[in-house]
């Protein structure tokens, strides 16, 4: 990297976040981002060519997006922590880029203890050594904000859409949403274009039921939140009908967590251990939604995803306790849409005949 020159900056695709990556590079980082392409088949092959067998899919998924990213001009990737193999995620997929012929900068915050502020400012220092560590706050915190509006305006979204009276009128205005957040350049266009988002949402005529089919989506951290990964579950859903409620996101689980021992003792009859990085808080919502008498759970999770194997006995057990049906999908590299299709529209027969014989 020649001295003076800005990095140029990327980070894989995942859900609709990148649009605060971008933020915080360009803003709070003075780099330049490299946005990385649409997922597509082409990444997941990409991803799938080069990772070992018995990876799980996001490694894949990751691996192909950080290629196509290098392709479209990034210098610099930067990978995230894990408290599962994510954790070990970065020293592989280095590697296995660096074999491919690839020249890169690689920032692997696994490298440091984030929660100590004087390693995290070793890891900004990376990215640009002449930052002013006040203003970088202020503006990562403004991207941290855009996060929280991307989960909440996300979350309506997805109760409501599938009621739209107006035909469109709500993904339209999802879409303009997102539009700002990736182009917002601010923090007075971020606050704009949520506050625009909040209103037209709300003005959105719906044509829903006193008694909608709700179902409650849980399951593996990355497969749950990233469209592509689940091949659009929540959309498929609320096309049916169903208002679909999701807890896992970012906002939730890093910035807005209740605690994971106050998590433990409201599962402490179900489970007595951790069994993984979002196992206590997926068993917990999927006992929040039984309780609330949701009509179902949906547990997502990808192939040989070791803390969510673990997670699905318990969630045989609320199943039972609480007679609410669970819908297992386990996805990975092959998995098909018309597959899917085929089991969702059995599990919403199932839970429509449910609710009207209740």
């Amino acid at each position: 990297m020649a001295s003076g020159s800005k990095r140029n900056i990327s980070f894989p695709r995942y859900a609709e976040y990148n649009c605060a990556f971008k933020y915080i590079v360009e803003q709070a980082l003075e780099a330049r981002y490299v946005m990385p392409p649409v997922l597509t088949r082409r990444t997941m092959e990409l991803g799938t060519k080069y990772s070992p067998d018995f990876v799980c899919t996001p490694f894949k998924t990751i691996l192909g997006s950080m290629i196509e990213a290098l392709e479209a001009g990034a210098d610099t990737l930067l990978m995230t922590h894990g408290l599962c193999r994510l954790g070990y995620y970065g020293e592989l997929l280095e590697q296995i880029l660096r074999d491919l012929g690839y020249q890169f900068d690689f920032i692997n915050l696994s490298d440091y203890d984030m929660s100590k502020k004087k390693e995290m400012l070793q890891a900004v220092k990376r990215f640009n050594s002449k930052l002013h560590p006040a203003r970088f706050l202020t503006q990562f915190m403004e991207g941290v904000r855009m996060v929280e509006y991307v989960d909440e305006i996300t979350g309506e979204y997805y109760k409501n859409c599938g009621f739209d009276a107006a035909g469109g009128a709500c993904r339209a205005v999802y879409q303009d949403f997102l539009t700002a957040m990736y182009t917002a350049r601010d923090r007075a266009d971020v606050e704009k274009g949520y506050r625009e988002a909040r209103r037209a949402m709300r003005a959105v005529p719906l044509n829903k039921p006193a008694q909608p089919l709700r179902v409650g989506i849980v399951g593996e951290f990355y497969t749950a939140m990233d469209a592509f990964s689940n091949l659009e579950l929540e959309q498929k859903l609320a096309d049916m009908g169903v208002e679909v409620h999701r807890w896992m996101n970012v906002t939730n689980q890093f910035l807005h967590y209740s605690g994971q021992k106050n998590m433990h003792v409201k599962v402490r009859d179900l489970c007595r251990y951790e069994m993984g990085p979002t196992s206590t808080a997926n068993i917990w919502y999927a006992r929040e939604c039984a309780e609330r008498r949701f009509d179902g759970l949906i547990h997502i999770k990808s192939a040989s995803c070791t803390p969510e194997i673990d997670v699905m006995p318990v969630l045989q057990n609320i199943s039972a306790d609480y007679k609410i049906p669970v819908l297992y999908l386990t996805y990975d590299a092959q998995t098909s849409d018309v597959g899917l299709m085929t089991r969702l529209e059995a599990f919403y027969d199932m839970i429509d005949m449910r609710k009207k014989v209740i």
